[in-house]
């Protein structure tokens, strides 16, 4: 049976008394986790968050175009396999918790001096009666062996502990990659509808233009107008068509980013043809501001991290601790293969015990402990700004909402009276009770309501996305 002497005993008490000494203390940071009661003095806790984006987005050409980027986007892929870097990371900080058995065999030969303490033991010792030790020397030996260090100061645990927080984070690292990327390809679904919307406008307003640019001629032979009218109308028509095709690129590039978004070449975004104007946004229900902590991937991630740097500090202070290490071993061994396996006389074994404590190194293992602690704090400080940022996310896009469908109330009637007065306009030129330069502005005018209008709803649309992305929906 293996025992420590009194000597063992004794040194390791003063490993103990001479690591222990001035150890930092672990400096407990709390996090804060109250937030405003509400975004605008409504307690009501429904969530839109708590929608699959199934559910949430009614537009199937949308919908797929999600789908096949969950399945294709190269980003998320790469963050799935740090999620897989994770998950392994586990099992190789719990392996240490485990003794280290292996086995070991090896075969060697030594020739000593014959005037040295061994070779004149050697050439004095038999065997056998009549039967000298062999000279050179073989050795032969074959054994189990496993070492393992004891958990004194949970040093190890905590390392394991550390593995599967930062696991945990990575996962939500992943949820919060998925949100953002839902929320990217819808924005970038209605920025595409919008330039739709946007060119259909524009080719009608050029159709327009061209009957009032042919009016405009039968004027100038009739002598009601100059030529400077003509040429004025024919250039509102070219700058006009020059958007057109402005359109035409912005279109062309946005469904080369839904593409990349779906990690595939380009290709025709297969999409809505609906009127702008007739999509609705959907309802908002934002609930209240403390769901972010629960809904929020960067949130729990933030807060993950913070665990995972308070466990940091924990096993920074426990390396100014000694450390208990055992050894064990049990095999065969014998100078010439004949005798390796002549038992009992053959067998080996051996059991030994170790502590070691930090001495000259100090300063290193504190300046690693002073490391650790100032990463908890970064922690501690990023999941607060996590939560203020959230907040202020959500309240400026509660904001925005409202303020926008304002906006768009407004507008909606300035095109009203702006096409209402295209009309007017005209009638007014061909009876001469208006110039070319009213009929012009009139048209200008009218073309830059419509596309603002246009330019509003996907506003709207887009504001809707962003609360939902920052209330926490879309990765569910």
């Amino acid at each position: 049976m293996f025992k420590f002497s009194k000597r063992s005993v004794s040194l390791a008490y003063l490993c103990l008394a001479i690591a222990g000494c001035k150890v930092p203390a672990v400096v407990e940071v709390h996090e804060n986790k109250s937030v405003p009661v509400s975004y605008d003095n409504k307690q009501d806790t429904t969530n839109i968050a708590a929608l699959p984006y199934r559910s949430f987005f009614t537009d199937k050409h949308l919908v797929d175009l999600i789908d096949t980027a969950l399945q294709r986007n190269q980003e998320l892929q790469i963050t799935l396999q740090e999620v897989e870097i994770a998950r392994n990371d586990i099992k190789f900080r719990q392996q240490p918790l485990l003794p280290q058995v292996g086995i070991r065999g090896g075969a060697g030969v030594e020739k000593v001096g014959r005037y040295t303490s061994q070779g004149a033991g050697d050439a004095t010792t038999e065997i056998k009666p009549g039967k000298e030790m062999p000279d050179p020397l073989g050795d032969f030996a074959v054994a189990a062996f496993a070492t393992w260090e004891a958990d004194i100061w949970h040093k190890l645990h905590n390392s394991k502990k550390v593995a599967i927080t930062r696991y945990l984070s990575t996962v939500e690292g992943r949820n919060f990659v998925v949100t953002n990327l839902v929320a990217e390809i819808a924005n970038s679904y209605y920025e595409l509808l919008t330039f739709d919307n946007q060119l259909t406008i524009v080719r009608q307003n050029i159709a327009l233009q061209k009957d009032a640019l042919e009016i405009v001629k039968i004027q100038k032979e009739a002598a009601r107008v100059t030529e400077l009218a003509v040429r004025k109308f024919e250039a509102e028509v070219l700058k006009t068509q020059s958007l057109e095709y402005d359109l035409l690129q912005n279109i062309q590039v946005t469904e080369n980013r839904i593409n990349f978004l779906l990690g595939r070449f380009p290709q025709t975004i297969a999409r809505d043809t609906t009127n702008m104007v007739n999509l609705v946004p959907a309802v908002v229900s934002s609930g209240i501001p403390s769901q972010l902590l629960i809904n929020r991937p960067d949130i729990k991630q933030a807060e993950l991290d913070l665990a995972a740097a308070k466990l940091d500090v924990k096993i920074a202070r426990a390396e100014f601790f000694p450390s208990l290490g055992l050894s064990a071993a049990v095999g065969l061994n014998a100078f010439s293969p004949a005798y390796l396996f002549r038992l009992p006389e053959s067998i080996l074994y051996n059991l030994a015990g170790e502590m070691m404590g930090p001495l000259v190194n100090r300063n290193a293992i504190k300046a690693e402990f002073n490391s650790a602690n100032a990463k908890q704090l970064q922690a501690l400080y990023n999941y607060q700004r996590s939560i203020v940022n959230a907040y202020m996310e959500v309240s400026n896009q509660v904001s925005n909402i409202g303020n926008l469908e304002k906006s768009y109330d407004l507008k909606s009637k300035q095109v009203d009276a702006l096409t209402t007065s295209i009309g007017i306009s005209n009638d007014l030129f061909k009876n001469a009770r208006a110039d070319y330069l009213e009929v012009l502005m009139t048209q200008r005018d009218a073309l830059e309501a419509r596309l603002d209008l246009v330019e509003t709803r996907k506003d709207q649309l887009s504001a809707v996305v962003n609360i939902y992305r920052n209330l926490g929906g879309g990765w569910k």
